[in-house]
């Protein structure tokens, strides 16, 4: 008979592991053990439960009838004594030496990162933040791994992956270096819209490369004079040249802090971006990393009304 005496949580945790993953390499770098390592805490598992748990097939490790009525309830068990343990946990952010991993775009650097860091200093001077730009498409692992602790930006394809929190939701304008040419109102109309020349931002970063399929979509086509892969240089090319770009409005009043270029609203209905926080499941209950999730979306809240 299997009784909690016999038990080892970490077994367990390899359990859980394997059943999400299918395959003990994946469940291995998710739990940070060896493949070895892995297969062992199966054998003792089999052995407890008298049952294989999981076949290996041509589609990964499958798990048997007893391993999918055990799922849901081992599941519920690891959440609970995690949920109870981060509850027993004290995060001092004022004593702790944590380094958080963050990834997004320059752009999102510039508008979080200054009142993030200045809370971190006066809040938590020693601990450290490490930001990097991670590709999208390798975002989701990187969360799952560990190497991030968060992703910021406008990143659909993660919800259905992530543990998320909407920020705020941004709609798209149009920024150009002010001149007599342009029109004194609010709103371009799509011919001039057209007749400027565009500058293209290809961030493997953010979803917001795929502007340009959706003005296609929408049978409008912009002359694209200048391809970039970061938003930080636009501020000092728009000053020297008659080129325009289509990016987030709160961005856009970032570079205008010297009121030197003109802000449009599109002559063309786009999808706002959602500026969302994304985490992975694992980290939903960890003290510190619900410090600074609370933290970011409190400062957004408050340094979003001033931008």
């Amino acid at each position: 008979m299997t009784t909690f005496n016999n038990m080892d949580l970490n077994l367990l945790r390899v359990f859980q592991a394997i059943a999400d993953e299918r395959s003990l390499t994946l469940a291995g770098d998710r739990l940070h053990l060896s493949q070895p390592a892995v297969s062992y805490a199966l054998r003792r598992l089999r052995v407890i439960f008298d049952d294989p748990l999981f076949i290996r097939t041509k589609t990964g490790m499958q798990p048997t009838p007893s391993a999918l009525e055990l799922a849901k309830p081992i599941s519920r068990a690891l959440q609970a004594v995690q949920d109870a343990l981060s509850y027993a946990e004290q995060f001092n952010p004022a004593l702790s030496t944590r380094v958080f991993r963050a990834s997004m775009t320059d752009a999102g650097e510039m508008f979080f990162l200054p009142p993030v860091c200045e809370h971190l200093y006066a809040h938590a001077p020693h601990a450290r933040l490490h930001v990097e730009q991670v590709p999208s498409a390798a975002i989701e692992e990187a969360l799952r791994t560990g190497q991030l602790d968060f992703a910021i930006g406008n990143l659909p394809a993660l919800k259905s992956s992530t543990r998320h929190a909407l920020l705020f939701e941004e709609s798209y304008v149009c920024l150009t270096r002010k001149r007599a040419q342009l029109p004194d109102r609010a709103k371009l109309e799509l011919d001039e819209f057209l007749a400027l020349s565009h500058v293209l931002i290809q961030s493997a970063e953010s979803s917001h490369h795929q502007l340009e399929d959706t003005f296609r979509a929408k049978g409008v086509y912009r002359k694209i004079a200048l391809d970039i892969p970061h938003f930080s240089v636009l501020p000092r090319i728009l000053a020297r040249s008659d080129l325009a770009v289509t990016l987030p409005l709160r961005i856009a009043r970032l570079f205008n802090d010297a009121d030197q270029f003109s802000i449009y609203e599109l002559p063309v209905d786009l999808p706002e971006a959602e500026v969302t926080l994304h985490w992975h499941q694992d980290f939903e209950n960890d003290a510190g990393h619900r410090w600074l999730r609370e933290v970011i979306t409190d400062l957004v809240q408050e340094y979003g009304r001033l931008v």
